[in-house]
């Protein structure tokens, strides 16, 4: 496994169900990976804790899901110098998801997190591996291998709809 580290935060045990995608994802690249629950709204002291000392431990991007406000990922964003890309999660109390969209993708300038689409963890995921590939030839030939694989599958998928 690569030493890159990753985190994988969310506002709730209830976004896990999302969040999940993007574990699936970095361990099937082979990349390490923590993974807990940080809220923005109900634990602020927590999140301002784990944002400030995450570069410290070893953390080289932050994934940060949330549904309903969304504030997670901004509010990291405003506590660290690593790169934090957001993940909206369409949740209970959610406007069909759109206001975690907007939460994570309207950030002021100066202050940016990079936003996957409404409960896209893997695509996290992946983004995340992609970043962490530009200094790592390991997660470099594991994600040329999964990129490969995607293809393969198309190309079969094209094959048995073909005839």
């Amino acid at each position: 496994m690569s030493q890159a580290k990753i985190a994988i935060i969310m506002g709730s045990k209830s976004d896990l169900v999302i969040m999940q995608d993007a574990a699936d994802v970095l361990k099937e690249l082979g990349v390490d990976y923590e993974m807990t629950v940080v809220s923005a709204h109900r634990t602020p002291d927590r999140m301002f804790s784990y944002a400030r000392a995450a570069a410290d431990r070893g953390i080289k991007v932050i994934i940060a899901g949330a549904g309903g406000a969304a504030h997670l990922p901004g509010m990291v964003a405003s506590l660290t110098h690593l790169p934090v890309i957001g993940v909206p999660v369409k949740s209970s109390n959610s406007i069909d998801g759109w206001d975690s969209i907007l939460s994570i993708l309207q950030m002021p300038n100066g202050i940016p997190v990079a936003t996957v689409a409404l409960n896209a963890a893997k695509n996290a995921g992946i983004l995340a591996a992609q970043i962490l590939s530009t200094a790592d030839e390991y997660i470099v030939a594991n994600l040329k291998a999964f990129k490969e694989d995607l293809a393969k599958k198309v190309e079969e998928s094209a094959k048995s709809m073909e005839g």
